[in-house]
């Protein structure tokens, strides 16, 4: 037997693969292979009909992005969600907590509310602060002056103003006379005001105690109430709708909670004391009888 070269290389020998596996090898590559030769072509997936055929996943990123747009910003008819959240609702005023949490003046028909009576105010006390919440049957303004006496001018006042846009907003004004001033330093904090069903309303905070100055007084004290509304031109307040507007009888303290109703002009008429008597006349002669 002729010997081997010291230089030549083995060969490695193949080892010997067995049945079953080399079964099993062939078996998932046919199932793993293109059903056209071109590799673009779909399969059947567990022998079903052509129509459940499934394609191929695209993994780039613009179908990522578009996938996830869909899942996140769109609902389930398809529309987008709105981007903004939702703004909280006006919280309607309670008077069923009138003369008891909180003192009320309401001026308008007997038995009105908030949302009916021609002017409501109501005050409570909420730590170092005071909360008003105004409502009036206007388009324009409606405000509260806190006045030394039941006349106006030299008033501290705090409207709630509707602009043109649409909002309500808190102003500081000091009357001057019969004219009311726009203060730039207003005490007002936690503002919310809305317009609706041809009303103003509003809800503030205002500290009790601030730093002695003319056109802002310290609610510790007690005053008289102004109470006024009116139209607004481009977001100005001007003249209140009436000649004489109501006034609170007496001061008024925001540490007595009080419910307080004033009737109108339209129903005045039959509670003065003359009006009374002459009903009472009347319906005497009439059941007695002339002499």
């Amino acid at each position: 037997m002729a010997e081997r070269s010291r230089g030549a290389r083995r060969l490695p020998v193949p080892l010997p693969v067995p049945l079953p596996l080399l079964l099993l090898l062939l078996m998932a590559g046919s199932a793993a292979s293109p059903a056209d030769e071109g590799g673009g072509g779909r399969r059947e997936a567990g022998g079903g009909e052509p129509g459940d055929e499934a394609a191929p996943h695209d993994s780039s990123y613009g179908t990522f992005a578009s996938e996830f747009y869909d899942l996140r910003y769109l609902s389930e008819e398809g529309y987008p969600f709105p981007t903004a959240p939702p703004v909280d609702p006006f919280a309607k005023i309670r008077v069923d907590d009138c003369g008891k949490t909180k003192g009320c003046f309401r001026y308008g028909k007997p038995g009105c509310n908030a949302e009916t009576c021609d002017y409501f105010l109501s005050y409570r006390r909420i730590g170092a602060d005071v909360e008003f919440e105004l409502s009036a049957d206007t388009d324009g303004w409606v405000a509260v002056g806190f006045s030394s006496d039941k006349k106006m001018g030299g008033d501290d006042v705090m409207a709630c103003v509707h602009d043109d846009n649409g909002r309500v907003r808190i102003q500081h004004f000091y009357n001057v006379g019969q004219w009311a001033k726009e203060i730039q330093r207003n005490p007002a904090r936690d503002e919310e005001g809305v317009f609706e069903n041809n009303r103003v309303t509003c809800r503030f905070k205002r500290p009790v105690y601030v730093p002695r100055e003319e056109t802002i007084v310290d609610l510790h004290l007690s005053w008289y109430y102004l109470f006024a509304w009116g139209p607004a031109i481009q977001g100005s307040i001007t003249r209140h709708d009436i000649d004489s507007p109501p006034v609170s009888e007496r001061v008024v303290s925001i540490y007595k909670y009080e419910d307080i109703f004033m009737p109108s002009a339209a129903y005045q008429t039959f509670s003065s004391p003359f009006c009374l008597l002459l009903i009472v006349a009347l319906t005497f002669y009439l059941l007695m009888g002339t002499p």
